[in-house]
């Protein structure tokens, strides 16, 4: 007796059924991008039971002749391709033709199409094998009823969930469909209830404000991005944001609906020094990539894609979410936000005054402290006073942007910095946004192995614990690219001859003892997440606090330092840097609106 044999198709067609319908949102996700693939721009789902009672979805497309639509229940039949040559690039949600074939096979279904408003015909078919067939009147367009899902399949009918859980993957897959066709009007019912009805919308965030609010909406940043052939487009979720209600993430790739968790995770990366640990983004992103690099045939419900060279593709998405997260727009606010993408730090045309020095006080913030006279640094002479300014390195020495406008200044609380805005009043950190100005610069000198430094007159000595001096043999080198030059002296003991940015108020013993114990506890981080850790902490350390009274020129020259960050709105710990207060939610609070 053989021992193999060709299946029926009966059981053929449950296994594949096994492969494409996981769920009933598994079945309305298939139905409803048949439904898109018809051209159909408005789309009504109703589904009994969590779906498994009922899955009805009606739609306007193009509708089916009657041989077509009982030719749609065979295995493999589509309108979709003709040849392996249009699996490339190709655009249609569905193109395997297995879709209905396996809803059918294991459920009672119903199709009635026309191809025209009059004459239609309905199908009926059970268990993959057709029952009837009618003319019927009806409007041009097609509506799949699919009841009793797995009602010959008892052992996939045992691992669906209850009614709860299987309506909330509906209404996920839905939802995520209703995202990437913004332009089809879509409407969804359970049990009768309306979960929501979704005009046409023109655009991703207007889509977002129909679903979820205009709360939602708002705090979310434009991502618009082109690098090379690819363009990545969508919503990020603001840092100020984040962690303040549920997070949301989707992704289409080439306008298909896809799961990418490298994606993600590149996009998520772009978060770094913005966020406080553990705290993740909600993220909607388009990625259009061209057609011959992503493979998408790999998934049986064409769930997952796959790129020729994935690593282009993440960083490039990556940097897409950076750039949107260094606009003023990533900055927090109060009250309503009317502000336009990019709209503090303006780069005018050469008939705008720009900024320039205009006095020794102006120009000396834009230089480091020399320290030439007698080789001998001005704080640590016995009895000077510091020249104006104060904090000579609240910018980098070099390349410094002269192109920002900057508006009057004032120091409020000696701790924040106010100024107008065409769109209302703005607020900024002076602690948070000099920790942001030098984390970055600290940064720059890790990766290009700078290090200025200034020598002290009188070397600190410190004396660490055993963890601290583990912790210093293992990053003596990159404590002298950010300028601490060390040196042992005996046992626990250190010498420190040169430290950073030595302004009067720079803890330097402080800062290089807490730096070795953070560094302690990260042994064996990689090295990337040490540079970012250790200028984390210098930084914070270094910067000007909150209580520091700064003059005009030092007001001014963080301005312009903060505004050529390439992440302004936020410090390395996630905290904002600045906050903005729009003039319609100032006249709401004063009653002029």
């Amino acid at each position: 007796m053989a021992r193999i044999a060709v299946l029926s198709s009966a059981v053929a067609d449950q296994i594949a059924a096994g492969e494409v319908v996981e769920r009933p949102a598994s079945a309305v996700k298939e139905l409803v991008e048949n439904a898109l693939d018809a051209g159909a721009q408005a789309i009504e789902i109703a589904v009994e039971d969590g779906g498994r009672q009922l899955i009805r979805v009606s739609d306007d497309g193009c509708g089916m002749e009657r041989d077509d639509a009982l030719l749609a229940l065979e295995r493999h039949a589509t309108s979709k391709i003709r040849s392996a040559a249009d699996l490339v690039g190709v655009r249609s949600f569905g193109f395997r033709g297995e879709a209905l074939p396996a809803i059918c096979s294991v459920s009672h279904l119903v199709i009635e199409s026309a191809a025209a408003d009059g004459a239609g015909t309905a199908v009926y078919a059970a268990g993959g094998s057709v029952t009837d067939v009618r003319d019927v009147a009806r409007r041009r367009g097609t509506t799949v009823s699919a009841a009793r899902l797995f009602y010959n399949a008892p052992a996939r009918q045992k691992f669906l969930r209850g009614t709860r859980s299987e309506w909330r993957s509906v209404l996920e897959a839905m939802t995520s469909i209703a995202l990437n066709r913004r332009d089809v009007r879509f409407s969804l019912t359970h049990d009768g209830k309306v979960a929501f009805t979704l005009p046409a919308a023109r655009t991703l965030r207007d889509r977002v404000a129909a679903l979820w609010g205009a709360g939602a909406a708002d705090r979310l940043l434009d991502v618009e991005d082109v690098r090379g052939a690819i363009h990545v487009s969508g919503l990020a979720e603001r840092p100020s944001d984040v962690g303040t209600a549920s997070r949301r993430t989707f992704l289409s790739v080439n306008g298909r609906v896809v799961r990418d968790t490298g994606i993600i995770r590149a996009a998520e990366a772009a978060y770094r020094s913005t966020l406080t640990a553990g705290l993740r983004p909600s993220l909607l992103l388009n990625v259009i990539v061209p057609a011959e690099s992503v493979d998408v045939n790999v998934h049986p419900a064409k769930a997952e894609v796959r790129f020729r060279d994935r690593w282009i593709v993440e960083r490039a998405v990556e940097d897409a979410v950076r750039r949107a997260l260094g606009t003023f727009d990533a900055s927090a606010s109060l009250g309503v936000r009317t502000w336009s993408p990019g709209g503090a730090w303006t780069r005018p045309g050469a008939d705008v005054e720009l900024l320039r020095p205009a006095s020794r006080e102006m120009d000396g913030l834009f230089q480091p402290v020399s320290g030439e006279e007698d080789d001998v640094p001005f704080a640590a002479r016995p009895g000077d006073m510091p020249p104006e300014p104060a904090f000579p390195a609240l910018v980098a020495a070099t390349e410094v942007a002269m192109d920002v406008i900057v508006p009057p200044l004032l120091q409020l609380r000696r701790t924040y910095i106010m100024f107008e805005h065409d769109d209302g009043v703005v607020l900024i950190d002076q602690h948070s946004a000099h920790e942001r100005v030098l984390y970055e610069r600290f940064m720059g000198m890790l990766e290009r192995g700078e290090a200025p430094s200034q020598r002290l007159l009188f070397p600190l000595t410190l004396h660490l614990t055993p963890a601290e001096g583990e912790a210093f043999e293992a990053n003596r080198t990159l404590l002298a690219t950010l300028g601490f030059e060390v040196e042992g002296f005996g046992g626990s003991t250190l010498l420190v001859h040169s430290v950073p940015m030595p302004h009067p108020r720079f803890d330097a013993e402080r800062c290089l003892r807490e730096t070795l114990a953070t560094l302690a506890g990260d042994r064996d981080a990689a090295a990337h997440a040490r540079h970012e850790r250790l200028a984390a902490t210098v930084a914070c350390k270094a910067a000007v606090k909150a209580g520091d009274e700064l003059s005009q020129g030092e007001m001014r020259a963080l301005f312009v330092s903060l505004a050529e960050t390439r992440l302004p709105a936020h410090d390395v710990h996630g905290r904002s840097t600045i906050v903005q207060l729009s003039w319609p939610e100032l006249e709401r609070r004063f009653g002029r609106q």
